[in-house]
């Protein structure tokens, strides 16, 4: 976790046999580093509407930061990210380019004064009225502008950012052995079958396989926040 209203969390992993995970959905985007037989690449990964398989680099090794719901870069339109990524240019083991500038490889222990430097540099931005809604706050703008601000600032609506958010909580419940019956009634799903869907859809695994814990498929990036 970290305290910086831009970021939701920093993360690395490293890949050991394995060659393929399933991709869930979240409502955050990422900028993502990785090193692949002695070469870096770096990509902007936008967010995932529904999970998906997605291949992994035998013997490489991440690090990413994933940035806080409502905080998106304007030179890349948030829309044009969902379920996909765009390459970073010029990548090497010391810097890269980012909006037409050259900038110094981040790690994992400075990646918060990277941001705030991204931030100071006006290539992030945050919209207050998404970030108001989403501490529990109630701006002063029509339920209609606020629907604008969420689909602008994250490429999603606020409807499918809430089922997405969910339908994780869901899947950590069940991986902590929580009954599914009692996930329906804490969650406000209709039904057993309404939660199978949303599982299927958002997660990729049904509730018989979070509680198995396949390890052959991981799961990314299914943290508590």
């Amino acid at each position: 976790m970290s305290d910086s209203p831009y970021i939701e969390w920093v993360w690395r992993s490293s890949s050991r046999d394995v060659d393929q995970m399933m991709s869930v959905a979240t409502a955050n985007w990422d900028l993502v580093f990785w090193e692949h037989r002695g070469q870096v690449s770096a990509a902007v990964q936008g967010p995932e509407s529904r999970a998906r398989p997605a291949p992994v680099p035998e013997d490489a090794t991440f690090f990413g930061i994933s940035f806080s719901i409502g905080t998106s870069m304007p030179h890349l339109p948030i829309d044009r990210l969902v379920n996909g990524s765009v390459e970073v240019p010029d990548v090497t083991h010391r810097s890269f380019r980012l909006k037409g500038a050259a900038w110094h490889l981040p790690d994992y222990d400075n990646a918060e004064a990277f941001v705030r430097r991204m931030v100071r540099e006006e290539v992030l931005v945050r919209d207050p009225v998404v970030a108001d809604v989403l501490r529990g706050a109630s701006p002063d703008v029509s339920e209609r502008t606020v629907q604008r601000r969420f689909v602008a600032a994250t490429g999603l609506t606020r409807g499918a950012i809430r089922q997405i958010d969910r339908a994780r909580q869901a899947a950590l419940l069940i991986q902590e052995g929580v009954p599914t019956h009692e996930v329906v009634c804490r969650l406000g799903y209709f039904d057993q079958p309404h939660l199978a869907r949303s599982l299927t859809r958002y997660i990729g695994r049904t509730a018989t396989q979070l509680g198995a814990r396949d390890p052959s498929e991981p799961l990314s990036l299914l943290y508590k926040t």
